[in-house]
């Protein structure tokens, strides 16, 4: 096999090594059926079984009850954004929103075009979406509270959920299957797959039975929830291929990795590994995150200046580290190291790191 770099990309981005072995196994004739996997009928009983195991290792992982949904939805978070208000929010209802960067905000505007009645309850935009907002009022007669859990962007994540009575809506993209929840908080959960859980083009959605209920029943076929629950998301052909590849991830997470448990304690110690080392370079390398919100998924950081940014990020590629360059709207380096990302991969961008500080201090 040649050889692979280190992923360091915010999305599509890196999988686990044994199921991209399993997905080249597969791909030209899955469990004998002498087709490849992206030409069996998602009708097909191969298929069914698929999206079958899909759901059933999504409830164990989170241990959902039955009061849960599991469905897959195409378009990724970018639709969830203008579902969640269509679907939820009624003449009668209200929703409350917390706007910690970018994707927060996108999720307002979309709430806003469709002239829904929300209102921003927190925001971070006042220090560049650089911590999670505190200690504010959240009003008791909301539908749904909606935060985005990790701010990919701009490297921050909440460690602690709001105290609130008010089902949360989350956007979980970038830390999706990374960390066991207080599940009984959420009304409804979403993330496209494309970061910890498999390739683009669609997205994972977790809803509780009595946020359908507030789903009113004239909404077009395709924008509602209710239909992607009553077809178990089979109204039109899935995305057949990314809920396979998804199956593969959950499979890894459960039984490779052990659990949510498990799989948050990985991920701590290599980002606790990331930290230590911006921490400790003597200013050199400056995270952007306060340190109480900082997340364990996106690791992002600034050097003295862009000149040497640049450098940082093109001689990082030059020795197997890719994807480091910050989002353009933010800048600086941005190390994702999502669920797949090795400890192996961690440590050797780390001695880069240092490597590249004695040779430019």
């Amino acid at each position: 096999m040649e050889k692979r770099i280190f992923n360091f990309n915010p999305g599509p981005a890196v999988q686990p090594l044994p199921v991209l072995k399993q997905i080249q196994k597969d791909f030209i004739n899955y469990n004998n059926t002498g087709m490849s996997i992206i030409e069996i009928s998602h009708r097909s009983k191969d298929f069914m079984a698929i999206l079958e195991s899909s759901k059933k290792r999504v409830k164990r992982l989170y241990n959902l009850d039955d009061s849960w949904k599991v469905i897959f939805v195409p378009g990724g978070a970018s639709l969830q954004f203008a579902m969640v208000p269509m679907n939820f929010l009624t003449k009668d209802k209200k929703a409350g929103y917390i706007n910690t960067g970018t994707w927060s905000t996108k999720a307002i505007e979309e709430a806003q075009i469709q002239g829904k009645n929300i209102k921003v309850t927190a925001s971070s935009e006042d220090k560049n979406f650089s911590y999670i907002p505190k200690n504010f009022t959240i009003q008791k007669d909301l539908a749904y509270l909606h935060i985005t859990t990790n701010n990919t962007i701009r490297g921050t994540q909440w460690q602690n959920l709001p105290e609130t009575e008010i089902p949360l809506a989350a956007d979980m993209c970038s830390d999706i299957l990374s960390r066991p929840l207080d599940i009984e908080k959420f009304g409804i959960i979403y993330a496209g797959i494309q970061k910890n859980i498999g390739p683009s083009g669609t997205a994972l959605v977790l809803i509780k039975d009595k946020m359908l209920d507030l789903v009113p029943e004239d909404l077009p076929t395709m924008l509602s929830y209710k239909t992607y629950v009553k077809k178990d998301s089979m109204h039109n052909t899935p995305s057949t291929f990314s809920i396979y590849c998804c199956e593969l991830v959950l499979k890894w997470i459960e039984e490779e990795i052990g659990g949510l448990e498990n799989m948050a304690a990985l991920n701590k110690e290599k980002a606790d590994y990331i930290y230590n080392t911006i921490d400790e370079s003597n200013g050199f390398y400056k995270g952007t995150a306060q340190k109480e919100d900082r997340s364990f998924m996106n690791v992002t950081f600034r050097l003295l200046n862009e000149d040497l940014e640049n450098k940082f990020i093109n001689l990082a590629l030059e020795n197997g580290l890719g994807g480091l360059k910050g989002h353009r709207i933010a800048g600086g380096v941005r190390a994702s190291i999502y669920n797949a990302m090795p400890l192996e991969g961690i440590k050797t961008l780390c001695k880069f790191m240092e490597d590249f500080k004695n040779q430019n201090s």
